[in-house]
């Protein structure tokens, strides 16, 4: 595709995000990278990405942390913030992070934090990363089980997105990221979502599978990343508006609680999560985009364990859960609904049976 250029306006800290297949090859023209970076990487990205970067710059150091997760830790925020000291890096140095949403978050919050703020730029490399997590500012590491309990808002310089990173991904990390944006979908775009229903999505996976251009995947993030850009735009610290875009993540993140016995991926959580918040009608064209793509659409994880990750959650208030509830595609309506209640349509959607 040729390069789409989405400007995040946010006053003086507004940025480019770049969209083009091959522009991480172009890093050292489209990054200001004159200066000392801290690349952050980790274990399951190509080690070619970030050495691309590295060999950009007037100086570099690669950290590499462990894929997954359970990165997303003081232990290895520490461990950046001392490379960096180690690094001599000052204020007018800059962190790339060079991967998916674990990498963005710990790095992008290592940069808020290093002398009260140094730049930051986000190369997303999955799906996931690419149409949601690399844009917006919010950066964080998760503590005792709890995803995202300390963070910052802190706006990345500039963005880019390179689609051919996502040829090497194994099929179930592609639709990892795709539930995010069929949640943006549902919220906003009735349009985009109506894609997901008519596409060849075995052969649009198959060709990105084949390291062939996927205008579908493209369009996808495109969509995304324009819906979630003038979000963003209208409440950047999530004061209002932008809490939307959490829609699937209330349930989802209390079902990811349990990730270790469940072995579900974010993508997949947040999927279980927006089954019971949708009406009968939204999740009758839901339930078949969900299968299609690979995600999972039933759920076993005990209710009372999930609501006790729930009413820990930050999106608690006074006693009650703000939810985001669809009932028709491409719009959305806001509830504030005690645990009690949320956990009753949890329990009434995946345990009909038992009740």
């Amino acid at each position: 595709m040729s390069q789409e250029k989405i400007t995040l306006s946010l006053g003086e800290n507004s940025y480019d995000i770049l969209l083009e297949s091959g522009c991480l090859d172009r890093a050292g023209e489209l990054l200001n990278l004159n200066r000392k970076v801290l690349v952050v990487t980790d274990s399951g990205v190509p080690a070619e990405y970030a050495d691309t970067v590295a060999f950009s710059a007037l100086a570099a150091e690669i950290v590499r942390i462990p894929r997954g997760e359970a990165s997303k830790n003081f232990d290895h925020f520490h461990l950046l913030l001392r490379r960096m000291l180690e690094f001599g890096m000052g204020r007018g140095d800059c962190v790339a992070a060079v991967g998916g949403g674990v990498v963005g978050d710990l790095a992008g919050f290592a940069a808020a934090c290093y002398m009260r703020g140094i730049d930051f730029y986000n190369i997303p490399t999955t799906v996931l990363s690419q149409v949601d997590s690399s844009i917006g500012g919010k950066t964080a590491i998760d503590l005792d089980g709890f995803k995202n309990i300390v963070g910052a808002f802190h706006q990345p310089r500039r963005v880019l997105v390179d689609p051919r990173t996502l040829s090497t991904l194994p099929r179930r990390q592609v639709a990892n990221g795709l539930a995010e944006a069929v949640k943006m979908a549902l919220c906003f775009d009735a349009e985009g979502f109506a894609r997901y229903e008519t596409a060849d999505m075995d052969k649009e996976l198959s060709s990105l599978s084949a390291g062939q251009p996927v205008p579908m995947l493209e369009r996808v993030i495109l969509d995304a990343l324009r819906t979630k850009k003038n979000v963003v735009e209208q409440d950047e610290k999530e004061h209002g508006l932008r809490r939307v875009l959490n829609f699937g993540h209330t349930l989802g993140h209390g079902i990811e609680s349990l990730h270790e016995e469940n072995g579900l991926l974010h993508g997949e959580c947040v999927a279980l999560g927006m089954l019971p918040m949708c009406s009968s009608a939204v999740r009758e064209r839901l339930l078949p985009v969900l299968e299609r793509l690979g995600l999972p659409v039933t759920c076993s994880a005990d209710p009372e364990r999930v609501m006790q990750a729930v009413v820990h959650d930050k999106k608690l208030y006074a006693g009650k859960v703000h939810t985001i509830f669809v009932d028709e595609v491409g719009s959305f309506t806001e509830r504030d609904l005690s645990p009690e209640e949320l956990k009753s349509l949890y329990q009434q959607y995946f345990f009909a049976s038992q009740y």
